[in-house]
């Protein structure tokens, strides 16, 4: 971990759930938190890898870690976090997991849009929910939701991912304005292209804008940072902040697409199948 970030353990912390934390910016973000003496709460598929993770952090950090084999596409999701974690003060909710589908949207199965639509959604939703009542409750803490600059705009060949990282931003940026009143910090963070797990699967980091991408680790730091400055929405990194200032919403939508149609036509002439695998979580 390259970038120092403080967090107030007295605000955000003892413990901070992280979604989606076997990889990329979920480890970045437990990474940063257990730096500034915050024990975590490491949730995702695959639990074999977040006990990698986990099990460093006592040992360089001095805090405590806890892993939950959760599905964040399972509708009943939020209950078996709610059990794994109703015994301890939660500070910190980051609702990160997510994935994509790449490729056009009438050649995708529809179970895997749907399963899409649920991570991507309805994560979001259940986990603010559930948690933002127990944030009240105790008047303070944060919520940080993860979107993408995709849900910015339409974007075609990924067109269902786009709407619903479009659904969490406007989530977000209406319970800022509902919860800060009840001493409760909602940020939405909207990376750009960043290196992590997902990406790589489609290529991206061979690109031309793999030569531009943030690190994880960079991104996890913006996003902690606007949740401490108690900032709505933060599209991470300059460029990405510029891109989106200055082009015209159309231009980004064709250009955007343009870029993923290359994407998805590379992985198909490599014979690369998307897969619904979700690495990201």
């Amino acid at each position: 971990m390259s970038t120092h970030i403080h967090v107030d353990k007295q605000r955000f912390g003892p413990w901070a759930l992280v979604t989606g934390a076997s990889s990329g910016l979920g480890a970045a973000f437990a990474a940063h938190l257990a730096a500034n003496g915050v024990n975590v709460v490491l949730a995702a598929r695959r639990l074999s890898t977040l006990d990698e993770i986990g099990r460093d952090l006592p040992h360089q950090h001095r805090i405590q870690y806890r892993s939950v084999r959760v599905d964040l596409a399972d509708p009943d999701s939020v209950h078996t976090l709610h059990e794994a974690t109703n015994d301890l003060d939660l500070g910190t909710v980051i609702s990160n997991a997510g994935d994509m589908n790449l490729g056009e949207f009438l050649a995708t199965p529809y179970d895997a849009l749907l399963a899409e639509l649920r991570l991507n959604t309805q994560a979001h939703l259940s986990l603010a929910h559930h948690f933002g009542q127990a944030l009240t409750r105790r008047g303070r803490g944060g919520l940080l939701l993860v979107s993408s600059v995709a849900g910015l705009q339409g974007v075609p060949y990924i067109a269902n991912y786009s709407a619903t990282k479009s659904y969490v931003v406007s989530l977000g940026e209406a319970l800022h304005r509902e919860l800060s009143p009840r001493g409760v910090h909602v940020t939405v963070l909207v990376p750009g292209a960043t290196a992590t797990a997902m990406t790589a699967r489609f290529g991206a980091d061979k690109t031309a804008m793999g030569r531009l991408m943030m690190s994880a680790d960079a991104c996890a730091a913006e996003g902690l940072a606007a949740l401490a400055a108690n900032h709505a929405v933060r599209i991470s990194g300059r460029m990405n902040r510029a891109t989106v200032a200055f082009t015209p919403r159309k231009a980004r939508v064709r250009v955007f697409g343009a870029m993923n149609r290359s994407m998805a036509h590379r992985l198909t002439t490599a014979s690369s199948p998307n897969t619904p695998e979700r690495i990201a979580e």
